[in-house]
């Protein structure tokens, strides 16, 4: 007969060795979960505010934002919520613009809205109001340049237009309208 005050020393350390392996394999197979990157590898997120965009000296746009998301090296952000938005054209305001999505090289300032873009001309010399509805806007801020290449529903005094592309050059002050198809009827004096 055994003495009651004697362990079972194998016992204990077969049942210790089976923990111990089960503590092994369950961080082998856990291990890589969630890991969070590397410090500077993560993307910076900001909720609600403004960005804005110059050419040397003039401001070349502005965007309010409800949320922007900028890349681990800082060259690109993605904006989204855009509100508020100018294009400036020799320092002015020039045109408003509304936006779902825009993604902004940081070092050359070009963008490229997506999704529902509401382009508005603000303060028109012709006092006719006038305005952009598409789906794809890229604009490069070294030569000032707009681009609305799908088609547009261009609106202007009532009338409604479908463009096939728009281009506005801000430094020659242009617009270039492509094909077009709509009626518009003339103003009655």
């Amino acid at each position: 007969m055994r003495n009651a005050g004697t362990w079972n020393w194998k016992r204990i350390g077969w049942i210790t060795a089976a923990v111990f392996a089960v503590w092994l394999v369950a961080g082998i197979i856990l291990a890589g979960r969630d890991v969070p990157p590397p410090p500077g590898q993560q993307p910076i997120t900001l909720r609600g505010g403004r960005v804005s965009g110059n050419h040397i000296s003039t401001r070349s746009w502005t965007f309010d934002y409800t949320k922007a998301q900028m890349s681990p090296d800082g060259i690109m952000a993605t904006v989204d919520g855009v509100k508020n938005g100018i294009l400036y054209k020799k320092g002015k305001p020039y045109l408003s613009i509304a936006a779902q999505h825009v993604s902004i090289n940081t070092q050359t300032f070009d963008f490229t809205a997506t999704g529902d873009v509401h382009i508005e001309a603000l303060h028109p010399s012709d006092n006719v109001s006038k305005s952009f509805d598409t789906d794809l806007v890229q604009w490069v801020n070294a030569t000032k340049l707009l681009q609305l290449p799908h088609q547009c529903l261009f609106q202007t005094a009532g009338q409604t237009l479908k463009v096939a592309n728009i281009t506005v050059d801000f430094n020659k002050s242009q617009i270039h309208l492509g094909k077009m198809s709509g009626t518009v009827e003339q103003a009655q004096p």
